[in-house]
């Protein structure tokens, strides 16, 4: 029996995944493949401002959900998916200009240079936004490497 149990016990330790495992490309809820949180991409440079998506206009676009507001936005995104993904994975762009990975915020966002960014909340978004060329320099110079750290 306890050579059993000793059996048992090595053969889960062989198939147990890593505890520090790459973080995936895009930044999602646990246990969930939404990107944005559900908000249409699309919606920031169309409307100006986070508009939550829909299930009747919804994409897989490399493994995760994207949603939309309208079949307008999911055409648009459909046509050219990168002009609207946000930046570094939807991970908050500050974060990652500092070589860590936080979540975005969809309600903390800004178009730069036609890139949507997302940031970790209003305090990070303000400190973002006194060296906004500055840390996307950081940002891009860490991407993706950061998921791995």
């Amino acid at each position: 029996m306890r050579t059993l149990l000793l059996a048992v016990a090595i053969a889960t330790a062989s198939i147990a995944t890593p505890a520090f495992a790459d973080q995936a490309p895009v930044h999602t809820a646990l246990l969930s493949r939404l990107a944005v949180g559900g908000y249409d991409p699309v919606a920031y440079f169309t409307d100006g401002r986070p508009v939550r998506g829909t299930v009747e206009h919804r994409i897989t676009h490399q493994g995760y959900e994207y949603r939309f507001a309208s079949a307008e936005h999911l055409a648009a995104f459909r046509a050219n998916p990168s002009r609207y993904l946000p930046q570094y994975g939807g991970y908050c762009a500050w974060a990652v200009s500092q070589g860590y990975t936080a979540a975005g915020n969809p309600n903390n966002w800004r178009i730069v240079d036609g890139r949507l960014y997302l940031n970790y909340n209003d305090e990070i978004q303000t400190r973002w936004e006194r060296d906004i060329p500055g840390f996307i320099r950081s940002a891009n110079a860490n991407w993706p490497g950061v998921l791995s750290r």
